[in-house]
């Protein structure tokens, strides 16, 4: 296990002048469901002025479409899209309620099942598309996964298969159980090679949650952000993040900033070696959702390169953000949190403020990525 007092960290002071292709949006789609928002972007005065900087916003995905997290974004996507080419349906004009229309006409038998493994909301994510859609899921989950996280998959209506074994012995599982499938789909948010298309769908999922930051910020006459931090587990939000901020169309070039716990910070240990390395998870974390190993292969050579700095945080700093942000009226769980942790770290130190170019009217953007109930601390 890492040392729990001394977080790792990398920077790249050539991040902000790379660029990457435009991401596929799927914004228009998400505004076809039942119950669409945007989610709140709320400024927090007392954070900006702990933190010394102009202003501190916290997006907040602790209600995104009757879920506690933001993982429906990219599940939903990536579901629509993968059974749209099942079947040869046109994903450009079909809405869910087609699909599922669609998929009732179907034999039983030839009814897709939706298959996945999770540490925590991406599981959910994936059942409640199943049970919106009509058909069955499959869900893998690891040792160290909270009984909130095994009850609201459960509550979708999923067949749960729990495992004595880390998350990256549980996605190879799910892997391994449709080989040899005719119905079953794996809707996987991490890639390997031979399978990037399904999570490729599910970052330009999450990408909808940057272009809201955006159109928040623009309405509320702000600046644009000086640094948006993120947490990170395989690394597929973080390249959503990296997508649409170094895309060409982006406004402005923010510092963009991952965190993730201590015991499990395979994204900062990767950027320090020079390569993608895997990091023992054994040891459990409040921060469930990020407790992955490996990085996403799809993701790596955007972070890499498109990154400006990683950070991670240790468990009670995590806990002092959750109570922190609770307290402020705040519903952060402890993924959501962590990005409160790591830019306090990060913050705290005036090179590390100098590398990512941080200054007393700096624009902050803090993503929340789920509400306790998500996660509730333990």
């Amino acid at each position: 296990m890492p040392s729990t007092n001394t977080a790792f960290w990398y920077a790249n002071p050539a991040a902000r002048q790379w660029q990457t292709p435009a991401p596929a949006s799927a914004l228009s789609f998400h505004q076809t469901l039942e119950g669409y928002a945007p989610t709140p972007l709320t400024s927090l005065p007392s954070i900006a002025a702990e933190l010394g900087v102009g202003k501190v916003f916290l997006k907040n995905e602790s209600d995104r479409l009757g879920l506690p997290a933001f993982k429906i974004l990219g599940a939903s996507w990536a579901t629509c899209r993968v059974l749209c080419e099942r079947f040869g349906l046109d994903i450009a004009s079909v809405t869910v309620d087609q699909l599922q229309d669609f998929l009732a006409t179907l034999e039983a038998s030839a009814r897709p099942v939706l298959v996945t493994a999770t540490d925590g909301n991406h599981g959910r994510a994936v059942s409640r598309m199943a049970r919106l859609l009509g058909i069955r899921s499959r869900i893998y989950i690891p040792n160290g996964l909270s009984a909130a996280a095994i009850d609201g998959i459960k509550g979708e209506g999923a067949e749960l298969v729990p495992l004595d074994a880390t998350y990256d012995e549980v996605v190879e599982a799910a892997s391994v159980s449709v080989a040899d499938s005719e119905t079953d789909l794996l809707v996987q948010d991490t890639s390997w090679p031979g399978y990037t298309d399904i999570p490729r769908w599910i970052v330009d999922g999450y990408t909808t949650l940057f272009a809201e930051v955006d159109d928040a910020l623009a309405a509320l006459g702000s600046e644009r952000p000086s640094l948006v931090a993120c947490p990170v587990g395989v690394g597929s939000l973080a390249l959503a993040l990296v997508d649409h901020y170094r895309s060409p169309a982006a406004l402005g070039s923010p510092s963009l900033l991952s965190v993730e716990p201590q015991t499990a910070a395979c994204i900062v240990q990767s950027l320090l070696a020079g390569e993608p390395v895997t990091v023992d998870t054994s040891f459990p974390s409040i921060m469930s959702g990020l407790n992955c190993g490996t990085p996403s292969e799809l993701g790596w050579p955007s972070l890499r390169s498109g990154l400006d700095a990683a950070v991670s945080v240790t468990e009670e700093e995590c806990r002092q953000a959750v109570l922190d942000l609770s307290a402020l009226g705040q519903d952060a769980g402890p993924c959501g949190a962590a990005t409160l942790a790591g830019v306090r770290n990060a913050l705290a130190d005036e090179g590390r403020r100098r590398q990512l170019g941080i200054g007393p009217d700096s624009v902050v953007v803090l993503v929340s990525t789920e509400g306790l109930a998500a996660n509730p601390l333990r």
